[in-house]
Order: C-alpha cells, then structure tokens, then sequence
C-alpha cells in the first residue's frame, strides 16, 4: 500500500534563488592554470568534470573571473586535481577573488607550481592527476555563468594513483586518499570504499 504523501519529510525549495546552498552535494576540486599576462593564474573549482568518456573536460565559470578571459584569450588551460593535503593551497589560490584587495600577492606566488616542457602551462605541484586542455568551446547563457570545455591533449597520473588492475583498489585508495569538496564549503579526505553494484553484463 503506498504511503499517503511519499512527500510528507520534503522541504520545498524556491528554484528563483540558489537552491544549492539549502543541501550538501560532493564534488570533485580542481584547480585551474591559465596563462595571464607575463604570468600564470590559478583558480579552484568544484563544478568540474569529464564530458563523455574521451578527452574532453569542462568546468563552470563566470565573466566575472580572470580564468575566463584568460582562457578566452590563449585558448588553453590547465587542471590540477589536488590532494587532501594540499587543500590549503587550493583556498590559497582563491585569493586573488576576496573582497578585500590588500592581501600580499607574493602569497599566491607562493603556491609550489610546476610548468609544462613548453612553458605555457601550470599545474599546482604533486597534484595526482594533471591535465593539460586547449579550448574546445565556451557556452555562455547559464544566467551569469558559463560552461568552459576543452580538449585534453596531455594528461599525466602519478604512479600511485594509476589504476593497474582489479584488485586491491581499496587498499590503493586507503593509501592515497582522494579529495571532495561537499559544496558548501567542507572537504573529506575519502579512504573507505566500496565496489559499486552493477548489473550483471552492465554495458556503459
């Protein structure tokens, strides 16, 4: 017999405003390189992802922030999927987005960066996975925010991270734990994991 009202324990939400900031979501964190004048700027983002299964990536972003024009205008970025340990330099690279404009820039300076063979790109250093992408396309419309894509034309895994084989996953991720940003403003450090129950002859 189905319950009265399957809704009863549901609060509704105003889809007008931000709905996001009423429940927790987990997400990836990222920090993205762009090429900015004679420099380099890097930028955290959660709203982050593979686009298929082949070498495209995407994230969102706003007109509002440097990344975009910089992607804009070289047409290139770069993606550093950071540790657990190495949160703090993420928030560190947000920096440069405070309100408040009189904090050191020598501090974001000194976030331990490696740069590409070809010195256009950068990439947070030890980071576990890093992608080097050209831009694909930009899809604006998204009320003030965009979609950024690109395609990967290099990526590198550390060896301790690259999946080798069936078994002992758990035991890899145990050791080398993966990092979520639970949007709003947390983070976990993921150890334990569990094998996800496909159907028998799952096909992706």
């Amino acid at each position: 017999m189905q319950e009265k009202d399957p809704f009863k324990d549901f609060i509704s939400l105003n889809v007008k405003e931000s709905i996001w900031e009423h429940f927790y979501t987990v997400a990836p964190l990222v920090v993205i390189g762009t090429k900015e004048d004679q420099g380099f700027d890097l930028a955290p983002k959660h709203m982050a992802t593979p686009l298929g299964f082949s070498d495209f990536f995407g994230f969102v972003c706003t007109p509002r922030h440097k990344t975009y024009h910089n992607i804009k205008e070289h047409s290139r970025f770069s993606v550093s999927f950071v540790k657990p340990d190495q949160v703090l330099l993420s928030s560190l690279a947000a920096m440069p987005r405070c309100a408040v404009k009189d904090f050191p820039k020598e501090i974001t300076d000194e976030i331990p960066t490696v740069t590409g063979k070809d010195g256009e790109t950068i990439f947070v250093k030890d980071s576990y996975v890093m992608l080097d992408c050209s831009l694909h396309k930009i899809i604006d419309g998204f009320d003030d925010y965009s979609l950024i894509t690109g395609k990967i034309e290099r990526a590198m895994v550390h060896k301790n991270y690259k999946i080798v084989s069936d078994e002992g996953r758990q035991q890899q991720i145990y050791d080398h734990p993966l990092l979520a940003y639970i949007a709003q403003g947390r983070f976990a450090s993921i150890k334990e994991t569990l094998s996800y129950p496909y159907p028998k002859d799952f096909q992706r």
